[in-house]
């Protein structure tokens, strides 16, 4: 199959509990897509065989791991690759134990979609909730209900009805604006890649269909321009500021500040994969040339325009804790945010004692140094954070900024 070479991606993640058919659904969609080679598929049929099914188990396309295969589960998130020929795909299989909500965060936390499987027998169940409240929190662009399972509950619309009016409800608690509701059957195929004859009542579109037109990529024509500098380059006396361009647009001739500093400068260059351009647009690679020889590092954030990020020392987020070590009031942390790394304590947990292995919760930090926030609501890039443990470097926290 030829693949248009100037196709877009779509970043989307799945989730879903135990149980649920998830890994069947992920391999249906690859197997129907044509997206697994040969030899893979050969694989997991002479395995299927092995345990005594006529079929292939489509599931194990997905679950790579042999431990995992003997436990049944699915323990870590899995990336996949594949592509159609109007989208190319990055997939993040995430597990659904409630013990690994974490792996769901790092799945859906670049996602623009996110997947939640729902069994047509069992209904929303309280991992469903709590996967809804991740997509939620994380302001994830697009959700899809997937009820899965339908052939088992007789095709019947009103079971998938209930389901979504259930689900509904939830999601208003949860803050969740909206989601495409798709009933499918990852085993028999309804409604994974074609769309099924057996729900003649269901009008929308299949999985794979609402997954290649979904709008991506979209931003507002206005949004604040972002640069974190992560690089400086010299060239004798010219200095090159690089780095990715996380939101907004750049133009030669735009008046820009430098934080935490408040310096402002002109932009008198900029280079794209080192041609020189008039205009840069996120999520662009570039570097950048100013007028002045200004006091410029890695971790300094250069915006334009009266739409500047909140300069503060006091951040107060949302949080997913990752490690299995807790995290208390007092504890000495690095905040990491951008291309920036910063001390901090730890001044209150929304009055928690601690906060252990996949909780979630809210933090309040005090900083040693200004960092150039924005709320989480407006921007994924510059309203996120980790924080690290300064003795090891290992990753505790992930944090979404509210202002």
């Amino acid at each position: 199959m030829t693949v248009n070479t100037t196709v877009d991606t779509l970043r989307f993640a799945t989730a879903g509990s135990v149980d649920d058919g998830k890994s069947t659904l992920v391999g249906r969609l690859l197997h129907d897509s044509k997206s697994v080679l040969a030899d893979q598929l050969e694989a997991v049929e002479r395995a299927s065989a092995s345990r005594g099914q006529e079929g292939p188990d489509l599931a194990l396309l997905t679950d790579g791991l042999r431990a995992e295969r003997e436990q049944g589960i699915t323990i870590d998130v899995a990336y996949r690759y594949f592509a159609t020929a109007k989208r190319r795909f990055i997939l993040a299989d995430t597990p659904g134990h409630v013990q690994y909500t974490r792996n769901m965060v790092t799945g859906a936390s670049t996602a623009e979609l996110t997947i939640i499987l729902v069994d047509a027998r069992n209904g929303v169940v309280e991992q469903t909730r709590r996967h809804a409240a991740i997509a939620a929190l994380l302001r994830v662009p697009h959700v899809v209900l997937a009820v899965n399972k339908m052939d088992l509950v007789g095709y019947e619309e009103k079971e998938f009805q209930r389901i979504v009016e259930d689900f509904a409800g939830d999601a208003a608690e949860l803050g969740l604006p909206s989601f495409t509701p798709i009933p499918v059957s990852a085993l028999v195929g309804d409604n994974v890649v074609d769309r099924s004859t057996s729900m003649d009542w269901y009008e929308g579109p299949a999985l794979l269909e609402f997954l290649e037109n979904v709008p991506v990529g979209v931003e507002a024509a206005d949004a604040p321009a972002r640069f974190p500098v992560q690089y400086v380059i010299r060239d004798g006396e010219v200095r090159h500021y690089a780095g990715q361009l996380v939101s907004g647009a750049l133009r030669v001739g735009d008046r820009v500040t430098v934080h935490p500093s408040g310096e402002t400068s002109e932009i008198t260059g900029i280079d794209v994969l080192g041609v020189p351009a008039e205009v840069a647009y996120a999520p662009q690679s570039i570097g950048v040339r100013l007028a002045d020889q200004r006091d410029v590092s890695r971790g300094d954030m250069i915006t334009a325009g009266v739409d500047v990020p909140a300069l503060t020392r006091d951040v107060r987020a949302a949080v997913c804790h990752l490690a299995d070590r807790p995290l208390r009031v007092g504890d000495r942390v690095l905040v990491r945010h951008t291309t920036r790394t910063v001390k901090a304590i730890v001044q209150d947990l929304g009055g928690a004692a601690e906060l252990g292995a996949n909780d979630l919760g809210r933090v309040v930090l005090r900083t040693a140094e200004p960092l150039a926030l924005d709320d989480y609501a407006v921007s994924r890039r510059t309203g996120a954070f980790i924080l690290i443990d300064p003795a090891d470097g290992a990753t505790l926290t992930a944090g979404m900024v509210e202002l």
